[in-house]
C-alpha cells in the first residue's frame, strides 16, 4: 500500500483535489489496498477556492514512508504568494526532503510551490498556462515546455491542471497497477485516458466505449476482464442475449467495429503490455494474449502499430 499525501494549501482549487483523489480512491477498488489516501496542510482547516472549508487535517508530517506519493494541488490567484504563511509552510515541507523517497507530483500552481522549494532545478515542467512565466521566474534553471498535459522527469511529474491533474493521476495509476486499471478507472470516471504527449490520445482499453448501449457494453466488459478466451460470434452474442447478426448490426452503430475486431484490438492491448512491460519473447507473448502465433500476432499487430514489437522492447520497463 503506497500513501498518497494530499499536501493543501489555502484556497485549493477543488478539481485539482477531488480529481486525482477520486482516480486513485477508484484504483483503490480495482486493486485493494493499494493506496492510502491522507490529506495533510499547516493548519487543520482551510478554504477551499469556492468557500468550502476543509476540517480535519493532518498536520505536515515530519517524514513520509518509502513510495509515497505526494500530490500538491494548486489555488486560485493570477499569482502565487509565496510570502503567504501557508504556502511559505508548504514550501519549507517540500524543501526539507520529504518526498526524496518517493514520487512528487505537481497539479497545476504546485509545480511553482515545488519549484520554490528547489525541486524543479534542471528538470523538464509545466504549469498551468497562467503561471508560466511565473514558473520561470522562480526556477530559470528548469526547463518549462508549454502546451503539455503533463512532464514526467524523473521521480517528479508535472501538470497543466484542473482536468490535467486527472490525467496525471491516471499516468501514476498505469505505470503502478498497470494500463488495464487506468482505462478501468478512467471509464469509471468517464473521462478519455490520455497518458502521455507521445501515447495515443485514446487507449486501445477504452476505445470504441463512447456509447451508452448496454448489451455492446456487457460484451466489451467480458473482453476485457479475459481477453485470452477463445471468444466466437456465438459466445459474443451469448454474453448479449441476442443473435450473432444483430450483435455486429449494434457494434456496427455504437461501437463503429465488430465484435470480433474488438476482440483483436484488447489482445493487440494485452500483447503490447506484455511486450513493454516483461522479457517473455514474442511466441509466449501470443500465447498469453490469445493468439494463435508469433506470426497471428505479428499480422494483427500491424493493424494498430507501424512498428513491429522488436521496436518497443527498447524501452525499458520502469516501476514507479
Amino acid at each position: 500500500m503506497r500513501d498518497v499525501v494530499f499536501a493543501l494549501l489555502p484556497r485549493v482549487v477543488l478539481l485539482d483535489l477531488a480529481g486525482p483523489a477520486d482516480a486513485f480512491r477508484n484504483a483503490n477498488q480495482k486493486v485493494a489496498d493499494s493506496y492510502r489516501l491522507r490529506f495533510v496542510a499547516p493548519t487543520g482547516n482551510l478554504q477551499s477556492s469556492v468557500g468550502l472549508q476543509l476540517a480535519g487535517l493532518e498536520p505536515l508530517p515530519a517524514q513520509l514512508p518509502d513510495g509515497a506519493i505526494v500530490v500538491i494541488a494548486g489555488i486560485t490567484g493570477s499569482s502565487i504568494p509565496l510570502e503567504e504563511p501557508g504556502i511559505a509552510a508548504v514550501t519549507q515541507w517540500l524543501a526539507s526532503g520529504v518526498t526524496r523517497n518517493g514520487l512528487l507530483v505537481c497539479v497545476c500552481a504546485g509545480s511553482v510551490i515545488a519549484a520554490a522549494a528547489g525541486l524543479l532545478a534542471n528538470r523538464e515542467c509545466t504549469t498551468h498556462f497562467e503561471f508560466i512565466e511565473e514558473l520561470r521566474r522562480v526556477e530559470p534553471r528548469a526547463r518549462v515546455l508549454d502546451n503539455r498535459i503533463f512532464v514526467e522527469d524523473g521521480t517528479v511529474l508535472t501538470s497543466a491542471g484542473v482536468t490535467a491533474g486527472l490525467d496525471l493521476a491516471l499516468y501514476v495509476i498505469g505505470q503502478q497497477l498497470g494500463s488495464r486499471v487506468a482505462a478501468e478507472v478512467a471509464r469509471d470516471l468517464v473521462v478519455y485516458l490520455r497518458r502521455s504527449g507521445t501515447d495515443p490520445a485514446l487507449s486501445p482499453w477504452v476505445s470504441h466505449r463512447n456509447h451508452l448501449h448496454p448489451a455492446v457494453h456487457r460484451v466489451q466488459d467480458a473482453v476485457v476482464r479475459d481477453p485470452t478466451a477463445s471468444w466466437t460470434a456465438r459466445q459474443l452474442s451469448n454474453v448479449a442475449c441476442t443473435s450473432t447478426r444483430n450483435l455486429a448490426r449494434l457494434f456496427a452503430e455504437h461501437a463503429q467495429c465488430s465484435p470480433l475486431d474488438y476482440v483483436q484490438l484488447i489482445r493487440f492491448a494485452f500483447a503490447k503490455e506484455l511486450v513493454t512491460q516483461s522479457k517473455l519473447d514474442l511466441e509466449r507473448v501470443a500465447a498469453k494474449s490469445g493468439f494463435r502465433s508469433a506470426q497471428h500476432l505479428r499480422r494483427v499487430w500491424a493493424r494498430w502499430e507501424s512498428q513491429p514489437p522488436s521496436a518497443f522492447r527498447v524501452r525499458e520497463y520502469r516501476v514507479i
